[in-house]
């Protein structure tokens, strides 16, 4: 079955989200986070991914005092990204209590930094960001598009231990057209082990079926189920 990871994205400390990740189109949908990762919890999920906006414009961490009241006041397994860019970032995270964290700009920017994590810490800790505009890589919050190939990209890593991907297809992101299910298909042709991380585009329980039916392992979504385009029973029939 599929994994449910909602997200939850943090500028000032509150729940927002982004569309095509431009923070000038940003809606606060919760001033509490902690309040919004209860609710999951209560829906039965398990693990939820948590993003630090403001850490990933300010290129280092920032809302760790979130991560912090989230794993305190749940159970929730969190992988954490936005803003790791340095061993004193990735120390803050799991001091915070990340289970895991995601670096995406820092493994296009910093390899040998990257590859250090990984080698310290495993591939079931330290996950690749691989975001992508026209499959090609892009990193700064989103800002900038690099001449990177996405497939070469995820080899390279996957042959340094990475084992988990998260592949957001911006142009899909928080626009709730439905995910990119041929490029995630077009990965694990490549990659058949890989636990690949679909992010972007959800919109309907339908959209999470079709991911579930093109054996994708688990999934990210947020504005759906924030706009009530996916109701927390329906998220039932994936985590109970």
């Amino acid at each position: 079955m599929i994994e449910i990871i909602p997200a939850i994205d943090i500028i000032d400390g509150k729940c927002v989200r982004l569309s095509q990740g431009n923070y000038a189109q940003k809606t606060v949908y919760n001033e509490n986070p902690v309040e919004v990762a209860k609710m999951f919890e209560a829906a039965g999920v398990r693990r939820l991914h948590l993003v630090d906006l403001d850490g990933a414009k300010a290129q280092h961490i920032v809302n760790y005092p979130v991560l912090e009241k989230i794993v305190l006041n749940t159970s929730l397994i969190v992988d954490f990204g936005g803003g790791l860019k340095s061993d004193a970032d990735l120390r803050i995270a799991f001091e915070n209590g990340a289970s895991m964290v995601t670096g995406g700009s820092i493994a296009v920017n910093n390899e040998d930094l990257f590859f250090s994590w990984l080698k310290n810490y495993g591939g079931d800790k330290i996950i690749l960001g691989a975001d992508v505009k026209d499959q090609k890589i892009a990193v700064s919050g989103w800002t900038e598009t690099t001449n990177i190939e996405l497939l070469p990209f995820i080899g390279k890593f996957k042959r340094k231990g990475v084992n988990k991907v998260i592949c957001t297809d911006i142009a899909k992101d928080g626009m709730l057209q439905g995910p990119s299910v041929e490029l995630y298909k077009k990965i694990l042709g490549q990659y058949p082990d890989l636990y690949l991380i679909a992010s972007g585009g959800v919109s309907s329980m339908a959209d999470i079926e079709e991911l579930e039916a093109a054996r994708v392992p688990a999934v990210i979504f947020g504005k759906a189920i924030y706009e009530g385009k996916i109701t927390l029973k329906e998220l039932e029939k994936f985590t109970l």
